[in-house]
């Protein structure tokens, strides 16, 4: 079996895909299930980023900079999920 090539941006794709599918699943599995230590476990989000956003004023314009990561169990779990199916692309 021949080991394909791929770029740095496709590999990101994909894991930022394996994020975001896993961040959906996880809201969605916090939303149906009732309170208690389960649902905490998967709602619990850790949210690094610049917060607040950084404010450059340029007198004719103002630019706002700023991003946020929600970053939960089932989102890793999909980022890991992906990179291990990235093997077969």
């Amino acid at each position: 079996m021949a080991i394909k090539r791929r770029g740095v941006g496709f590999f990101l794709l994909i894991l930022l895909g394996g994020a975001l599918l896993g961040s959906a699943l996880g809201d969605l599995v916090g939303y149906l299930l009732p309170s208690g230590v389960v649902h905490d476990f998967f709602t619990k989000a850790v949210t690094p980023g610049v917060n607040p956003p950084v404010t450059i004023n340029l007198l004719v314009m103002t630019l706002t900079l700023g991003f946020t990561f929600k970053l939960n169990i089932i989102a890793l779990l999909g980022v890991i999920l992906m990179a291990y199916l990235l093997k077969w692309f």
